[in-house]
Parts: structure tokens; sequence; C-alpha cells
């Protein structure tokens, strides 16, 4: 497992800096820096018969992309957004950190953000081993068919998620990579002023174009747990400017 620390020192410069050249410069003098954990995270493991309907709750990984076997897998998170930063709050800039920790190649592999459409859960399961082939599912657990298992369905089998790509980045060898693009920006800033109707979090889209493209990443439950940065203006009453002193005035003498 990489336990390479996240650098973020090095992730808020790169937001300051992507903040500033967006026009938003003079925000950033009154702005805030919070990092968030999970609130929740699971594996939608692809629905076999055979293998009944599977997740992994409580596991120590996510993955997303497909197996060796041509099985399909899809992580997704969430984060308290409205219980980390004031309602009102004007989001300046946001960056999710992943820990990938295991791949059966360094090939790199091309890991999209899509904003989720719909609640989902974690229960109890919790896969062993590498848990790549999750554990049975239990109740109110997320599953490839369940948004809670198992009486509430997704939609659509493999999540309800929006097609608009949130951030893709390149995923290649074991290490910590990040995702940050203007989309999560307004995707954190709907959940944050609609934290009930709309903050579901991100569905993990990996490569699915072939068989071992899965990319294993570290849960909230792990020594290396998913970070989500994100800089804000609180927007509280901005102090005006003082006044200065000026000197009392003296009247001349009047000329003789």
């Amino acid at each position: 497992m990489n336990t390479q620390p996240v650098n973020f020192s090095k992730i808020l410069l790169q937001l300051v800096i992507a903040a500033t050249l967006g026009g938003i410069g003079p925000s950033l003098v009154i702005a805030d820096v919070v990092n968030i954990n999970p609130s929740k995270d699971n594996t939608l493991y692809e629905f076999v018969p055979a293998d009944g309907d599977l997740s992994n709750a409580l596991g120590f990984h996510f993955f997303a992309g497909e197996t060796g076997m041509g099985d399909l897998r899809r992580g997704v998170l969430a984060f308290d957004i409205a219980g980390n930063i004031p309602a009102g709050s004007t989001i300046l800039g946001v960056t999710l950190s992943l820990n990938m920790s295991r791949t059966s190649s360094d090939t790199a592999r091309n890991v999209e953000l899509h904003s989720l459409l719909a609640d989902w859960g974690e229960g109890t399961s919790q896969a062993s081993g590498d848990e790549g082939m999750g554990a049975p599912a239990t109740p109110n657990d997320a599953t490839w068919r369940h948004r809670f298992f198992d009486t509430i369905f997704w939609t659509t089998e493999g999540g309800d998620f929006a097609p608009t790509i949130s951030a893709s980045q390149s995923v290649g060898a074991i290490g910590v990579y990040t995702w940050s693009a203007p989309q999560m920006v307004a995707d954190v800033q709907f959940w944050l002023d609609d934290p009930t109707g709309s903050n579901f979090g991100w569905l993990v889209l990996g490569d699915e174009s072939a068989a071992a493209t899965a990319k294993r990443f570290d849960t909230r439950d792990s020594a290396t747990p998913p970070v989500l940065t994100i800089i804000y203006d609180p927007n509280g009453p901005r102090p005006l400017p003082m006044p200065r002193s000026r000197p009392t005035p003296h009247p001349r003498p009047t000329p003789r």
C-alpha cells in the first residue's frame, strides 16, 4: 500500500492559482480552506446471478473499471458539505485526492467523476482479501442493482449518475492522484445550496472498455482515506474600510 502523504500545501497553491486566473482573486483575501473525508463510500459490483448482490460498505478499498474476469466495478463516495461549510458560502476551488493502492497494470487509464442523481447507502458488508470480489450485501447497502439493499433500486443498474464528466484523471501506477475541475466546483456549490435534495456524491467511473483495467482506491476506513479539499468564501459581512482621520483645520489669521 502506498502511504505517501497528500501535499495539501501544493494542492492549496494550485487551487489559489486557478482561482486567481479565473478572475476571483479579490475573494481569496477572506477565503477559508477545509479538508473533508467521505461520509460514506462503497463499490457497486456488477450483478452476476450466480454470485448474488455484492457490496463492501466497511471495506478498506473501492474499485473502478473492469476486472480480469470481465466484471465491472464502480466506486461511489459522498461528503458532508453542509456540515463543514457555512450556508451561503461561495465555493472557489475543489480538489479530490485518492490513493490508488492496487492495479494489475501500470497502463494509464482515465478515471472519471460523475455526480450521482440519487441517494445510496452503506450497510455492514465487508469483503475479504483484496476485496475485489465483494461480500454479500446487507440491509441498506448500495449494490449494482440497489440504492438501498434490498428494497430500493437504482433507475438504471450500475448507478444513476449525470452523463456530464465532473473531472477526469489519468491513473497509471500505484500512487496518490487528484481530480480538480470547474464542474467539481459547480457540483460542490450545488450540494452546499441544496444538501438534502442533491448531495449524493460522485460515482467513480473507470475504464470499462477492456478486461483488467480496474484500479483499486482506498476508502474512508483505510489509513489513507479520500480527501476533498475545498476553498470557499464564507460570505460573511465584510468590514467597511475605516475612514482616514484628517487633521482639524485651523483658521488662518485675518490679515491686517
